[in-house]
């Protein structure tokens, strides 16, 4: 690492933390590293300047924020060989938990920069859509992609309440919404590994990238890991609401239930679209709306195409195992004690 650009996204996490900005540069720079630091106050300001950076000839450069930042910095990155590093600063944090970097942003660019870390290659997603001005788009991601349920509730939830409130406060707000929220459904069309077709109607799919997603959250679809060349998909043919609480129980626990209607399947290529009753009301607008989302953030609407591509981003991350194991097994007994109650309560 020689020369780095740091990209600051004020408004990530519960608050600002410019000295410990202060101190994460301090480090980097004692490393004898040349730093340029931006402070981005738009998703549209972190993708332009990362792109300014592999420019200018960056060999690395720092996404300092959350996820949203990151997802916001790989679209200029992706197809590059400038490297990735991360200082969490955000709320969730879900990319730093999966690889374990450390949380406090200091911790995290000692790392970086002071021989335990490598540079990992990694295969991106793609997500094709359609904004909310009925345009085209399309976005990497690097966390995971969802249509249906988990994209209305970042529709429906406020921006600022998981800042202002803290992921407590964001979860239970989210738990009120999925409770009263109607389901509505969409066609999947998806490959596998082969090229065969298969076809189902959901009412939530997502497309999930990291196998660890820190805080309360697991392993929420098995088998899914950054270096997995394959989408791996939740695709939920049931609206039915217990069956998606048994599932996400499942996962907090650790524990992995058979649920009818929910289904885990690796693929090549997701295309979603609305059923043909609901695609427009005889004027060409849409009767219904499904929304998208990837990496947390709210993109547009259906219809929409999932790919992967490989070989797509390098990401500076520890060389040294972390200590995440370690706190689930710290967990397990408890896991045990909570997942007997419970499946009591399923029979």
């Amino acid at each position: 690492m020689q020369k780095a650009t740091i990209l600051f996204n004020p408004n990530s996490g519960p608050r600002r933390r410019d000295a410990e900005l202060d101190r994460a540069i301090g480090i980097i720079q004692s490393a004898g590293v040349r730093t340029e630091l931006t402070v981005c106050r738009s998703s549209q300001d972190a993708t332009m300047n990362a792109r300014f950076a592999v420019a200018a000839g960056s060999d690395t450069v720092f996404a300092c924020g959350g996820d949203g930042t990151i997802h916001d910095v790989i679209q200029g990155l992706a197809g590059t060989t400038v490297a990735l590093a991360i200082l969490p600063f955000g709320t969730a944090n879900a990319l730093a938990h999966d690889l374990g970097i450390p949380l406090r942003p200091s911790a995290a660019a000692r790392v970086a920069i002071n021989g335990k870390s490598k540079v990992r290659r990694i295969p991106l997603g793609r997500i094709e859509y359609r904004d909310f001005q009925d345009k085209p788009a399309s976005r990497y991601f690097t966390v995971a992609a969802g249509v249906g349920v988990d994209a209305h509730l970042f529709y429906k939830l406020n921006r600022d309440l998981k800042k202002q409130a803290g992921m407590a406060a964001y979860y239970l707000k989210a738990w009120n919404l999925w409770a009263t929220h109607r389901m509505r459904r969409f066609e999947v069309e998806y490959a596998n590994g082969t090229g065969t077709k298969h076809q189902a109607a959901l009412t939530e799919l997502l497309a999930v990238r990291i196998r660890f997603f820190g805080n309360i959250l697991r392993e929420l679809v098995p088998g899914a890991h950054l270096d997995c060349p394959d989408l791996r998909a939740v695709m939920c043919r049931t609206d039915s609401r217990t069956a998606y609480l048994r599932y996400v129980t499942g996962a907090l626990l650790g524990r992995h239930w058979n649920v009818d209607g929910i289904d885990l399947v690796s693929c090549s290529e997701i295309v979603c679209q609305l059923p043909e009753a609901a695609r427009n009301d005889g004027e060409g607008k849409s009767k219904d709306r499904v929304y998208v989302e990837a990496d947390g953030e709210l993109l547009g609407r259906l219809p929409a195409r999932m790919t992967m591509l490989p070989d797509a981003l390098s990401l500076v991350v520890p060389a040294a195992k972390n200590l995440r194991d370690g706190m689930l097994r710290a967990n397990s007994s408890l896991s045990t004690w909570i997942d007997s109650g419970l499946s009591v309560i399923w029979k």
